[in-house]
């Protein structure tokens, strides 16, 4: 028994000590100045009265510009979900304590990942996140309610996806000069995206084209530096 509390307590130290070392993307999901939360109603500025039931998204291709201009780089893609809170610390790599010039994430799934069929991990198909091959992945998902949908149990669904052009939905963020910490916030500001959208003008977009491009665009306006 005593051997098993021993393994444990170590396992635990060995944790910490793993986070303590690595350098990490952490995500918060908020409505301005509220975290969002389950159920909740929010109020837009366009006046609609909505709540969120699920978002997620994919980060993928993380650049890590460090003051000497030297570079670090992943390729590996990252489902962020609302739903589940350790999906939210995206690992990079080793925190090496190196002045942090400039971050920047690519939103969604590069073209390669599209075209390579269905993968495993978070690109599982099963994370309903996959349309087909055609199509390649969703980069980012939003579902939820408000009255301001006539549409059935008043809901709205943004699929926001597409590798091809001229409906290539992968877009770009940059933050410069973070603070130089193992763990760098990002904040998800969801009210920015409905700044932009009239939930009773545009609540369903299920498949790559003009219109998911323009909601793609309004998407990547959500992020923010904590």
């Amino acid at each position: 028994m005593k051997s098993i509390v021993l393994f444990c307590f170590l396992f635990s130290q060995w944790i910490v000590a793993q986070e303590k070392d690595s350098l990490r993307l952490q995500f918060h999901f908020k409505f301005d100045d509220a975290s969002i939360v389950a159920n909740q109603q929010y109020i837009s500025k366009q006046k609609d009265t909505l709540q969120i039931d699920t978002f997620r998204f994919y980060v993928s291709d993380i650049q890590i510009l460090y003051a000497d201009n030297s570079i670090l780089k992943t390729n590996e893609s990252h489902l962020v979900d609302l739903e589940l809170p350790n999906s939210q610390k995206v690992p990079i790599g080793l925190y090496t304590k190196k002045e942090i010039k400039q971050i920047t994430f690519a939103i969604g799934v590069d073209s390669l990942a599209n075209v390579s069929g269905a993968l495993a991990g978070d690109l599982d198909p099963a994370k309903g996140m996959y349309w087909a091959w055609q199509s390649g992945y969703i980069n980012m998902k939003m579902e939820g309610k408000s009255s301001s949908c006539k549409t059935r149990k008043n809901q709205f669904q943004f699929h926001i996806g597409g590798y091809l052009k001229p409906n290539n939905a992968l877009r770009t963020f940059t933050l410069n000069q973070p603070k130089n910490n193992a763990t760098i916030d990002v904040a998800v500001n969801v009210a920015l995206f409905f700044s932009e959208v009239s939930l009773s003008q545009t609540n369903s977009i299920m498949i790559p084209g003009k219109r998911a491009m323009q909601l793609a665009d309004c998407g990547v306006k959500m992020f923010e530096t904590e």
